[in-house]
């Protein structure tokens, strides 16, 4: 039972920071997808995480609001870059927003090159630290996400391009910190295409389906000791996969004409 007990106290608060970020993704999720721009979140995910990354190199690692000044600013220059390009090569948006993450991917190489733990610091990175995220770090995520739903609901439904973007990055700024640009990715995406030409119910189905990949993955990693962010990301997918598989062998698709 103790064993038991502990177990349930180091996964909760990874799975309360899955809930965190499950809740701005999943309506974020759906708009990426309606918008055709896919890989917008792994683009400014990793912008950010670069904007931390050099907050930390340059001994400011201790300083909280930095490091947030950091990403959160590195991620919204990423956003306004986009949103620009967007209005003037709507045609190439797609490919603008791979050569930012390529961009952005080498950049963090290049910073970490001359740096001892700098393995260590890229796996963080991408894969997240899901299971030593603090009480700290789970109000003040849960407070801005909270804040990012409001201005969402009251600013990003309306159609405003700019809207979008800027909330989106702050969006991923919080959440790549909690858990990792490639769960970040996975909790974005996956929701938005197991549910996608669903027309009642959807955003509550995703949101269901999140947590289940979540609550899978987690149990996993803690069952067979494998890390906790890899684990998600491949249970998520299988969830929403198990969905589709069910969900279509009770109303089959109709076809595209």
């Amino acid at each position: 039972m103790n064993g038991i007990a502990a177990q349930l106290d180091l996964l909760w608060p990874a799975l309360a920071a899955g809930v965190i970020v499950l809740a701005t993704h999943v309506p974020l999720g759906i708009q990426v997808l309606a918008r055709g721009i896919i890989f917008i979140d792994l683009a400014v995910a990793q912008v950010a995480g670069l904007g931390a990354l050099a907050a930390h190199l340059a001994d400011q690692g201790g300083n909280l609001w930095v490091v947030q000044g950091a990403a959160v600013g590195a991620a919204l220059a990423a956003a306004l870059l986009l949103q620009w390009s967007e209005r003037r090569w709507p045609q190439l948006q797609e490919a603008l927003i791979g050569l930012l993450f390529v961009l952005a991917a080498s950049g963090t190489v290049l910073l970490l090159s001359r740096d001892a733990h700098g393995g260590e610091h890229l796996r963080d990175l991408l894969a997240g630290q899901m299971l030593w995220v603090s009480h700290d770090q789970l109000l003040a995520a849960a407070a801005a996400s909270a804040v990012l739903l409001l201005a969402w609901r009251a600013l990003g439904r309306q159609g405003s391009s700019l809207a979008f973007y800027a909330l989106f990055s702050v969006a991923v700024t919080v959440s790549v910190q909690l858990v990792g640009v490639y769960l970040v990715f996975a909790s974005l995406i996956v929701p938005a295409l197991a549910t996608h030409g669903m027309l009642r119910r959807r955003l509550a189905t995703g949101l269901g389906l999140g947590v289940a990949g979540y609550t899978a993955g987690l149990s996993l990693a803690a069952l067979a000791d494998l890390p906790a962010g890899a684990a998600s990301v491949w249970m998520l997918a299988a969830a929403g996969l198990v969905f589709v598989l069910i969900r279509f062998s009770v109303a089959p698709p109709r076809p595209i004409c």
